[in-house]
């Protein structure tokens, strides 16, 4: 009986934390792609960023990538958000290696006090 408690127990768990937060995201999605309009700003899965200047009966959308008015007709599901979606730049990260390099090269070189005095 307890072994049927703990299956039990480890299924509603793996409904509340995996499951039910991946519908959650599926429907905002969808929701989200079916209020797209005229004049909005969207980018694709794909990066490209445009304005939609018509919204097809066939779930497509036209977009306006740029000031030369190219259009692209797109697939609605291939909407990822509104607005222009960026990515930040990380900064390089610094690796101690070559800091304590640096700082044996230099302890090399140095020399000892007595030597400056020669």
């Amino acid at each position: 009986m307890e072994s049927m408690l703990m299956i039990a127990a480890m299924i509603a768990i793996m409904y509340f934390f995996m499951i039910r937060p991946e519908n959650k995201r599926k429907k905002q999605a969808q929701e989200m792609r079916d209020s797209l309009k005229k004049g909005d700003v969207i980018t694709s899965i794909g990066g490209i960023v445009g304005k939609i200047v018509y919204v097809t009966p066939n779930n497509t959308v036209i977009i306006e990538t740029s000031e030369d008015r190219v259009r692209l007709e797109i697939a609605k599901w291939a909407v990822s958000s509104l607005g222009v979606q960026s990515t930040e730049q990380a900064e390089p990260v610094k690796t101690e290696t070559a800091e304590t390099d640096k700082e044996a090269v230099s302890l090399d070189k140095a020399q000892t006090p007595e030597e400056e005095a020669k």
